[in-house]
């Protein structure tokens, strides 16, 4: 599919061929500014509010945001190894343990995930635009809002076109600017809270506990672990793994942490924390609000252009045959268009809350299947294994052990799911706790390795290289 610029002046074309060695380049740390700087926004705040709007007392959701994240971020950072070692994208990977034809679903799973996540990430950029066009004097008409949707999509566009060498560099850069102005903010208001008051709080019972511990993983280093391979792919094969790991989860799970327990402090003083344009900035000083505003829209921009570099690569695993820069494109407009709904139909909510309650159910066997066969071929991959290719003949186009431990997994996810839109019977039984995540990971886990311990996984050679 093309060869990679090292030019920051053309588009990278790249999709998932492999990355031969002459092009590889960057060290593991790089992984640490590419992680911080997608996960520092104004949405991370959001959701330490959720946590508390729950029902969790300040203390009870700070420690739900550390644990939650102490169990997501390892997934990020271990499914961020393959990369050096393969060459490719995560999805394609998966490619190993379900084969290239069985593949493709979990390539559509993926796409979906990350286009929800456009889409939230864009209608919130929106909102803010348009508050900052009344706070001027110009009214939200539909026609405003349709330019706003379109204008602010288009510069959303333009770092994944760029491709990964500029979004290695310009994340590096982004991640500093964050980082002050997020320390501003919690400057102004952490002084505002009642921290005596917080910690008499009643709280919520254990089940809810769990219930938060889930949304804080589905909202970060879980739903992250399918893009982990996708960056660190271009790093040299001798890239220490250990640093790779360390280095992307660190990224982010100090500023998922730390932004959590803001969002979470903004959230005990007042009621609106949730809504990070139209409620939350009430509690800071007016000079702040446009800044903020302007903060909210970059951070969320920046964010975008990491989920839209992954998401059409993701659909070419799932066999869609279009170019890289076709498939951002296309995200890109049915981005928009699922904006304009949500803009005109106020829904953001109901709509955020429903998708991160469900996304676990496939995304939690997943990575348990993916991670599992990763340590059974103690990370030797065979490029042939990689390629989904129809002339292929005399392998498997469908990996059983793969397919069967992913519905296994997602079954039992699903009893003991506990979201605003579905509740499990397990969950039920088990007084309202969320297990999805855990019982997902557990069953799928165990069941690829039954399956497929015994599978004669061959090693991969430097000298073959594959078209995918």
């Amino acid at each position: 599919m093309g060869r990679t610029s090292s030019s920051a002046s053309r588009f990278e074309r790249r999709g998932i061929d492999l990355v031969p060695d002459t092009e590889r380049y960057g060290r593991p740390r790089d992984l640490m500014f590419l992680w911080a700087g997608t996960t520092m926004t104004v949405f991370t705040v959001v959701y330490g509010a959720f946590v508390v709007a729950l029902g969790l007392s300040l203390g009870q959701a700070v420690l739900a945001i550390v644990v939650g994240n102490l169990l997501a971020y390892p997934l990020l950072g271990l499914a961020s190894v393959q990369g050096p070692a393969t060459g490719t994208t995560t999805l394609t990977i998966s490619r190993a343990s379900y084969g290239p034809k069985g593949a493709r679903v979990l390539g559509v799973f993926a796409w979906l995930t990350l286009v929800g996540f456009e889409a939230g990430g864009l209608i919130l950029v929106v909102f803010a635009a348009l508050t900052l066009l009344e706070r001027a004097g110009v009214a939200a008409t539909p026609a405003v809002q349709i330019v706003a949707i379109v204008a602010l999509a288009g510069v959303q566009l333009l770092l994944p076109l760029f491709g990964h060498a500029v979004m290695m560099k310009a994340q590096k850069y982004f991640s500093a600017v964050f980082a002050v102005a997020f320390a501003v903010m919690a400057a102004l208001v952490v002084p505002q809270v009642d921290f005596g008051a917080a910690s008499t709080a009643e709280g919520a019972s254990l089940s809810m506990f769990t219930v938060a511990v889930a949304l804080v993983m589905a909202s970060g280093g879980l739903s992250w672990a399918p893009s982990g391979s996708n960056f660190s792919r271009y790093l040299p094969t001798t890239a220490s793994r250990p640093a790779v790991a360390w280095y992307a989860a660190l990224g982010g799970f100090v500023p998922y942490v730390l932004l959590q327990i803001l969002g979470a402090v903004t959230a005990s003083i007042t009621l609106d924390a949730s809504d990070p344009i139209s409620g939350l900035p009430g509690v800071l000083p007016a000079w702040f609000v446009v800044p903020y505003l302007v903060l909210a829209m970059v951070s969320l921009l920046v964010q975008n252009s990491t989920n839209l570099y992954s998401s059409g690569l993701n659909l070419q695993t799932a066999g869609v045959p279009v170019s890289r820069i076709g498939m951002v494109v296309a995200d890109t407009v049915l981005c928009a268009v699922i904006t304009y709904v949500a803009v005109v139909g106020e829904s953001f909510y109901d709509m955020l809350n429903a998708f991160l309650g469900l996304l676990v159910v496939w995304m939690a066997p997943w990575v348990a299947v993916y991670l599992t066969d990763w340590r059974l071929r103690r990370g030797r991959y065979a490029p042939a294994e990689l390629a989904d290719r129809p002339g292929d003949r005399g392998r498997a186009r469908f990996g059983t052990p793969g397919l069967v431990a992913q519905a296994l997994g997602m079954l039992v996810a699903a009893l003991w799911l506990h979201s605003t839109t579905y509740v499990g019977p397990l969950s039920t039984w088990t007084g309202g706790a969320d297990l999805s995540i855990p019982a997902g990971l557990l069953t799928a886990s165990l069941t690829y390795w039954a399956l497929a311990r015994r599978a004669a996984f061959r090693s991969s050679d430097p000298r073959e290289r594959a078209t995918l």
